[in-house]
């Protein structure tokens, strides 16, 4: 009888420690709170759904056109993985007409000249994997100086009339605006 209580005992003590270990297990793979949020929004722009899902990086005191965002360079209009638009109907851009589905948004800055949003049909990469050759196309943005700045950078999507809309976005002391249509 001494055996088998010790056996159990034993069996009990092993399934204990084996439970510990599974959880900190567990509790070592989550994932650590991203510095740049990950945010999702959404709109329905004349009767399609369009969403753009991006990372939000914080100013923290950094220089943002120029620093954050480069100038004559691709940036991934956002942090960690690239900015993707997703729409169920054609849009279009300026002349571009983008299909229904997903794409990825970049941003090229300029320090003189018009700065340009890049639609990019290659999805599902990290925001630093821009590859030129899948761009769809650029379309100029207009830019505005805001007066009080934002400390973290946001995108919206702006229904206007009928099957107009927009997506802005803001981060420190710019406003970049690009005007879209639905097909």
């Amino acid at each position: 009888m001494k055996q088998l209580d010790l056996i159990v005992r034993i069996g009990v003590s092993c399934a204990v420690v084996a439970t510990s270990v599974i959880s900190l297990g567990a509790f070592a793979q989550q994932e650590a709170p991203r510095a740049s949020p990950i945010a999702t929004v959404s709109a329905e722009v004349g009767g399609a759904q369009v969403s753009i899902t991006y990372g939000r990086p914080f100013m923290k005191g950094r220089q943002v056109a120029g620093g954050l965002i480069p100038y004559d360079s691709v940036w991934r209009t956002g942090a960690n993985e690239a900015t993707t638009l997703k729409t169920d109907a054609m849009l279009m851009f300026g002349s571009l007409h983008v299909g229904a589905g997903e794409v990825t948004l970049w941003t090229q800055a300029a320090e003189s000249g018009a700065w340009k949003l890049i639609l990019n049909k290659e999805t599902g990469q990290w925001g630093t994997a821009y590859n030129a050759e899948n761009d769809l196309g650029r379309v100029e943005m207009t830019l505005e100086k805001l007066e009080t700045p934002v400390e973290q950078f946001t995108i919206a999507i702006e229904p206007g009339t009928g099957n107009a809309g927009r997506i802005v976005m803001t981060w420190d002391t710019v406003k970049m605006i690009v005007p879209f249509s639905v097909m």
